[in-house]
């Protein structure tokens, strides 16, 4: 998706406009539909570090934050302490598209796909923060269940007091969102529902990626 990565220059392959979903409230479910991100950043020699995390995503005082952890001294938390700018990429459902299913065949073949990108300054935190940040992580992915062994409540201190030590907590303030939901939006309707029907006929994302297609084809082509 990035032509080229630099810490400060990133760029979509496909930043156009009919690539783009125009209502924000949906590309920030996403997020939260996906919340295990590539974390990247790069070092004071500009060299790149990445992990990937499961990162919960909140708005305060008008500002998005994420907030998730890490392992200390790693190669990407030393990246981090060096240059705090990071990008957390969001990846979704992916299909491969073959031009053979489009009205005009004699053209190359792409890949749909949906993934956001959200710039922004991390922070390390303190003990305490750590502590909230592993009650709300095993509780919600415990599905609130406070009496599951491995809620962080239910976890023997002997367990508990090296884990602290040996891993950091985060806090992302985004400032800003890009966004690429590549779903075949510049193919005419024939082609359109001729890759629907194709993808169906498979499993796993490319079935994923056909139905959000058939949900948004009456915004396409209107009747």
């Amino acid at each position: 998706m990035l032509a080229e990565f630099e810490c400060n220059k990133p760029v979509f392959l496909y930043n156009v406009s009919h690539y783009k979903e125009p209502d924000q409230s949906e590309v920030l479910q996403f997020m939260r539909d996906h919340p295990f991100v590539f974390l990247m950043g790069c070092d004071h020699e500009n060299k790149p570090a990445a992990t990937q995390v499961p990162v919960f995503m909140d708005e305060r005082d008008g500002k998005f934050w994420l907030t998730g952890h890490i392992m200390r001294n790693t190669d990407h938390h030393k990246a981090f302490l060096q240059n705090a700018n990071v990008l957390a990429l969001f990846n979704g459902p992916h299909a491969y598209v073959s031009a053979s299913w489009y009205s005009n065949p004699h053209q190359a073949s792409t890949w749909n796909y949906m993934s956001v990108h959200a710039k922004g300054k991390i922070r390390f935190g303190e003990e305490e923060e750590l502590v909230a940040i592993l009650k709300r992580l095993t509780l919600h992915y415990e599905k609130n269940n406070s009496g599951s062994s491995t809620v962080y409540d239910n976890l023997p201190p002997a367990y508990k007091e090296p884990l602290l030590k040996a891993i950091v907590p985060f806090e992302i303030a985004i400032t800003g969102i890009e966004h690429v939901f590549k779903l075949s939006q510049n193919r005419d309707q024939q082609s359109y529902e001729n890759i629907i029907q194709q993808l169906q006929q498979q499993e796993g994302d490319a079935k994923v990626i056909a139905s959000v297609m058939e949900k948004r084809k009456s915004k396409l082509f209107p009747q």
